[in-house]
Order: structure tokens, then sequence, then C-alpha cells
């Protein structure tokens, strides 16, 4: 029966084996650095608190699917990514009502993209699940250089692994990306962003 002393491997191990006891030991000893990686971004108590619980719900319903190396870094990462997901909907244009249509020209409008936005979602969503399959830290480098926008070297550096290995483990996500894309537009937005 694990403790609070076990290591982490073993909480992962009786995780995966459905242990409850063990999953909450995980929550109490990383739950405050995930809220902490969010609230840095967001500076939103609420919003921080949301993405945490988030963050751990989301390893307790995967767990059987999950490959987490180093707990940490891979519940850090999930919390940047999380912030960067409610960074980018705070973006979403807002709505206008215009009663009389034919005087568009007079308004100040922007055009509804509702649909696409919703299509987009819907894109990303599948990439998310796709990216939650990989390797902790095959996720994190490919996170790191696509939605971080950091070259190799600069990941090799932040990392402290070699520049090759930042280029073969971008390479292993790109491939697990393209083989497990099961529609079109997700095939060609994958291509799009593995570019």
């Amino acid at each position: 029966m694990p403790d609070k002393n076990s290591p982490d491997d073993d909480l992962w191990r009786a995780i995966k084996s459905e242990s409850i006891p063990a999953f909450e030991i995980l929550v109490k000893r990383y739950w405050e650095a995930v809220y902490t990686t969010a609230f840095s971004h967001l500076r939103d108590k609420e919003m921080a608190m949301e993405i945490a619980n988030d963050t751990f719900l989301n390893i307790w319903q995967k767990k059987h699917v999950l490959d987490i190396g180093t707990f940490k870094s891979y519940l850090t990462t999930s919390a940047r990514y999380h912030v960067y997901k409610v960074l980018k909907a705070k973006k979403a244009l807002k709505l206008a009502y215009v009663a009389d249509h034919e005087n568009l020209s007079s308004v100040n409008v922007s055009v509804n993209t509702g649909e696409e936005k919703i299509r987009h979602l819907n894109l990303q969503s599948e990439i998310e699940a796709l990216l939650s399959a990989l390797p902790a830290r095959c996720r994190e480098i490919f996170l790191l250089s696509r939605l971080g926008n950091l070259t190799n070297t600069e990941i090799a550096e932040k990392l402290s692994i070699s520049k090759r290995t930042v280029e073969n483990q971008i390479s292993i996500a790109q491939r697990f990306v393209q083989q497990n894309s099961k529609n079109i537009a997700l095939s060609i937005l994958a291509t799009f962003l593995l570019q």
C-alpha cells in the first residue's frame, strides 16, 4: 500500500491499478506546482485552480494509456498547455447582433466565423488527444517546439539534453501524429502543424 513517502513510480503503478489513495497522494504532492505554473501565466486564481483540477482529472481518466516518465515535468507541461488553450480561447472574437443586415456596410462588425472555430477546436481536441498518448518527454519537446516556438538548440539547452535527442523526439512525435490521424482535415492540420 503506497504512503506519502512512496516514490512516484510506485504511486503510478498503484494508480494504474485503480488505487485512489495513491492518486490522492500524487495530487497532494504536485497540485501546488501545477496551480503555481498556471497562475504564473494567467494571474487568475479560479482559472489556475480549474487547470490544476483538469490536469489531474485527465491523468486519472487516461491512466491506462499514459506513459509518464517524470511526474513534475509532465504535470507542469500539461498545465502550460492548458494555459495556452485558455489564452487562445480568450482571443476569440465577440459576436455582434445586427437587426438590419441590409445596412451592414455602415456598421463596424466582425464576420461570425463560429462554425469554422468549432471545427478548428474539434481538430485541436483530436490533436491534443493524440499528443497525450505520446511519452511525456517526447510531448514536452514537441510542445516546446511547436507551441513554444523554441529552436531545437534552445530546447536542448532548456532541458539539458543533446540537440540530436530533440530532433529525434520531434521526428517521433511527427510520425506518431501523422500515422494516427483519423480524418483528412486532421491529417492536413497535422501536416501544417508538423512542418
